[in-house]
């Protein structure tokens, strides 16, 4: 029973990680395409911070009653990257949906194989 409860943390990644992967290659509008790079950026994050958790430890803080047995604490740098990766996706996000914005301005769809036929027409 004790290893399928450590266990369903990572299980619920891969699921987000297959619904991302799906969003991105199978869909045809680049909102959705968008939305599943989202999901799959989301399922890394928590991959990460399943990774940096230790059941039982504390922060990484001194304790004399703890000693400095490191299996007592808990790494900090995977929590700290995962803070730069929730920018950086934060920040990709807004940069695609405001070239989105321009594409559907000037093309006047967001569907990948209408907008592929318009620009071989363009060509």
């Amino acid at each position: 029973m004790e290893i399928g409860a450590g266990q369903s943390a990572y299980t619920f990644t891969v699921l987000l990680m297959l619904i991302g992967l799906y969003g991105m290659v199978l869909k045809r509008n680049l909102v959705k395409k968008l939305i599943g790079m989202n999901v799959f950026q989301a399922a890394v994050i928590l991959f990460f911070i399943v990774q940096g958790y230790k059941s039982g430890a504390t922060v990484p803080i001194y304790d004399p009653a703890l000693g400095t047995a490191p299996e007592r604490y808990i790494n900090p740098i995977p929590h700290g990257l995962m803070l730069t990766a929730i920018v950086v996706s934060v920040a990709t996000t807004g940069v695609a949906l405001a070239l989105l914005i321009r594409v559907h301005r000037h093309f006047g769809t967001l569907d990948e194989p209408a907008l592929l036929i318009q620009l071989r027409k363009d060509g």
